[in-house]
């Protein structure tokens, strides 16, 4: 009987190795549910890339659970590098979603906050010198009646896009 000593490199163990599939296939599955101009941003090979992007077009839950092992199989074959790369672009990604998504919550309550409320203009006016105040006055009184009248909220949707386009100035 041989005994293998410390000297000897075995390599991960079976459970390592199927942890780092495991990872590597719901890395796949996060990919996958990217829109394609983010996954095109992803440094990926291209044939990885279309795997990935076939996906979307698969229908059955069984076709779908088949194919992500496949794409979890695929990507076992990066190394450790191109898993962190991955990881680092898919984490901007995702981080720049929420900041986004956390920006719009900022206008929608501050759009709620002009028709509450006269006093909320001035504040605005101080944040974004460049508002163009009169248009912002006139969008501000006919969304009030639109909301009194039961009316389509087009000048509500208007404020908010010249909050959004202020901010970008």
């Amino acid at each position: 009987m041989i005994i293998k000593t410390d000297e000897e490199d075995l390599g991960p163990s079976k459970s390592e190795l199927k942890r780092q599939m495991i990872q590597r296939q719901k890395l796949a599955e996060v990919l996958s549910e990217l829109s394609s101009d983010a996954l095109n941003s992803i440094p990926i090979e291209d044939n990885l890339r279309a795997e990935i992007a076939e996906t979307k077009k698969i229908k059955t839950f069984g076709a779908i659970k088949r194919h992500k092992q496949h794409l979890g199989k695929l990507m076992r074959f990066l190394d450790e590098a191109d898993i962190a790369a991955i990881q680092l672009r898919l984490d901007a990604i995702q981080g720049l979603s929420r900041a986004e998504t956390a920006k719009m919550h900022r206008f929608e309550a501050m759009r709620d906050k002009l028709i509450a409320d006269d006093g909320a203009l001035t504040k605005l006016i101080e944040l974004y010198p460049t508002l163009e105040i009169q248009k912002m006055r006139n969008l501000i009184r006919s969304a009030r009646k639109e909301k009194e009248l039961n009316k389509p909220p087009k000048s509500y949707r208007e404020i908010f896009r010249l909050l959004k386009e202020s901010s970008e100035n």
